[in-house]
């Protein structure tokens, strides 16, 4: 009898991302330096020359700090929270399966509003959650429905509940006070709120202090705001008992020393991020006129990125 892993394991179907596949490119014989990558919300333009001259010089016959101290630490200063309210993590999807492995059980019923990121769904099933889901309807943008919400966390009282804030793939973003009805609805039940984009948002609102209230975690992506998502570098803020639970769970090392020193870099250079955020908007105004005027169909979005109706999106993306 073959070894066979868990049911929630072995049942598991992979996500589905942005992000060029290197098969795929060689099957169209193409090569990445050939091909504008549309399918990914990052910051597109490159970080400074700068940045790549000093990771030359980063040691990598040293294992990194544990702690990523430097980096929590000039973090700490520019969000105006403590150290020991940050933990960094390879990418923000090292951190949302971090959350789950911490907070959830099998069975545990977990909320997702749909559509959004894939990887709530995959950290969930991993660790064998019920999932709920509320989807969106295309009649209406995807608009999330807040009083629909509200019920359905009162009525099933999720152990967590993913919110992706701005929401990935629609652009849309909840104001503070929907978020805190949400938040209220959850009870004890644990609100994670994915701010991977929230750099991107014009004149958003700050979550930093809804994490006193015991039951929040905020996700954050620095590769999406500085480019840098070849290194993969995230962190997630949260008040200091969560922190501690998931240092627990969180793998020795987690964030290399190139990722470490390269999140250092791009946070001392304080102009860096209005900068591109000034050519992202004006490349964005360029992007949504140009594609309304040869006749798409776009889904109006407060971030860099929005969503276009193309008929069958694989063929789409194949032609």
């Amino acid at each position: 009898m073959p070894l066979r892993p868990r049911p929630e394991v072995e049942n598991l179907q992979p996500g589905f991302h942005g992000g060029l596949n290197q098969a795929e490119l060689k099957a169209a014989g193409l090569s990445p330096e050939t091909v504008l990558d549309f399918s990914v919300c990052a910051n597109p333009f490159a970080p400074p020359a700068e940045v790549r001259k000093i990771l030359a010089t980063v040691p990598i016959d040293r294992y990194p700090d544990p702690e990523a101290t430097e980096f929590r630490e000039y973090l700490a200063v520019k969000l105006g929270v403590a150290p020991e309210n940050i933990i960094a993590g390879n990418g923000a999807v090292e951190l949302i399966r971090l959350t789950a492995l911490t907070y959830f059980s099998p069975g545990d019923s977990v909320l997702i509003l749909e559509p959004t990121f894939g990887e709530y769904k995959i950290a969930s099933q991993i660790v064998g959650a019920s999932l709920i889901y509320q989807w969106g309807q295309e009649s209406d943008n995807f608009t999330p429905r807040i009083e629909e919400t509200v019920s359905l966390i009162r009525q099933c009282h999720p152990k967590g509940v993913f919110l992706c804030n701005p929401n990935n793939p629609t652009g849309h973003y909840l104001t503070r006070e929907e978020i805190e009805r949400i938040l209220d609805a959850c009870g004890d039940g644990l609100l994670i709120l994915d701010e991977a984009y929230i750099a991107f948002v014009d004149q958003g609102w700050s979550a930093l202090g809804l994490i006193h209230r015991g039951n929040v975690i905020l996700l954050r992506s620095m590769t999406k705001d500085y480019a840098l998502a070849g290194l993969r570098l995230g962190y997630a803020v949260s008040n200091e008992r969560i922190i501690n639970a998931l240092r627990r769970v969180c793998p020795p090392w987690n964030v290399n020393a190139l990722a470490q020193k390269a999140g250092v870099l791009v946070l001392k250079d304080s102009g860096l991020l209005e900068r591109c955020q000034q050519e992202i908007g004006r490349a964005k105004d360029f992007l949504v006129g140009e594609l309304g005027r040869i006749g798409f169909s776009l889904i109006p979005s407060r971030t860099n990125f929005f969503l276009v109706k193309v008929t069958s999106a694989k063929d789409f993306r194949s032609a």
